[in-house]
């Protein structure tokens, strides 16, 4: 309960250094203590090596357009740079299911800086690359931490990123433009409208390419979540550096007008 008061206190005070009026006395408002926080990157970066969706059309792209010394004597590089929304460690908007979902840009702070709950899902995923997160599995860790506070994020963590970049270890498959044969861990559907419903979670995510598992076919936990306008956060990495619970989570994408995902650098705030 400490844990959980505690994220949501760093999510009021993190709005208040955002709206507090710019005549406040800074004596009286000593803002976001960051020393007490640790730090940690939850995020891939981008590069060559860098998954995207096997039939995705084209990678990351970090094209030179200068770099050197110029006639004035001081040095300037700079770079051109592509990739599709869905790839690396990204977000995905409701409207990437969902016809009438918010796209990127529209999606309130409120959703993307928020208490994080991480279930360990590890030794399921590692008995079955197909598994799908289960009832048994939430109410485990709920009897142990306490129930989800409704309005957190909600992170799976399977422990997968140990396979990236490598795409057939961590897709499950490597031929090119082949969907059909993936496999990899995602939300379960019952655990989804669970969590949708009983405790209205605000995002969920995981360190695997997709939330839905590798074998869908219909990405029915995409379109529960669309339809909930909820995001979701795919290709995590990192989630053992968080507690089950206590952790505060920041997910801000690049606002991409009418996208329906985008690149997203995730960090998390672990009290110290």
């Amino acid at each position: 309960m400490i844990f959980r008061c505690g994220a949501w206190l760093l999510v009021i005070a993190l709005a208040g250094c955002v709206s507090a009026p710019q005549d406040s006395d800074p004596q009286l408002d000593p803002g976001l203590d960051l020393a007490r926080y640790q730090m940690l990157d939850l995020s891939h970066p981008y590069n060559a090596e860098t998954l995207y969706w096997p039939s995705s059309p084209s990678a990351f792209e970090h094209g030179e357009l200068e770099y050197g010394t110029t006639e004035e004597g001081y040095f300037y590089s700079a770079y051109t740079l592509g990739t599709p929304e869905h790839g690396g460690t990204h977000i995905d908007a409701p409207i990437h299911f969902h016809a009438d979902g918010l796209t990127v840009e529209q999606l309130a702070l409120e959703q993307l800086i928020l208490p994080v709950v991480v279930l360990d899902v590890r030794a399921e995923a590692a008995a079955d690359p197909d598994y799908t997160l289960t009832m048994d599995a939430i109410n485990a860790h709920e009897a142990k931490h306490g129930a989800i506070v409704p309005g957190s994020a909600v992170l799976m963590w399977t422990a997968w990123d140990q396979y990236w970049p490598d795409a057939l270890g961590y897709l499950g498959d490597d031929t090119p433009d082949r969907t059909t044969h993936l496999h990899f861990p995602g939300f379960g559907v019952q655990a989804t409208e669970f969590l949708l419903q009983e405790r209205q979670v605000r995002l969920i995510g995981l360190d695997t390419a997709s939330i839905d598992h590798g074998p869908s076919t219909d990405f029915l936990v995409h379109r529960l979540t669309g339809a909930a306008g909820v995001p979701g956060l795919e290709n995590l990495t990192g989630l053992e550096q968080l507690p089950p619970t206590g952790a505060t989570l920041i997910a801000l994408p690049m606002k991409i007008e009418g996208g329906s995902g985008a690149p997203v650098r995730v960090v998390a705030l672990v009290p110290r």
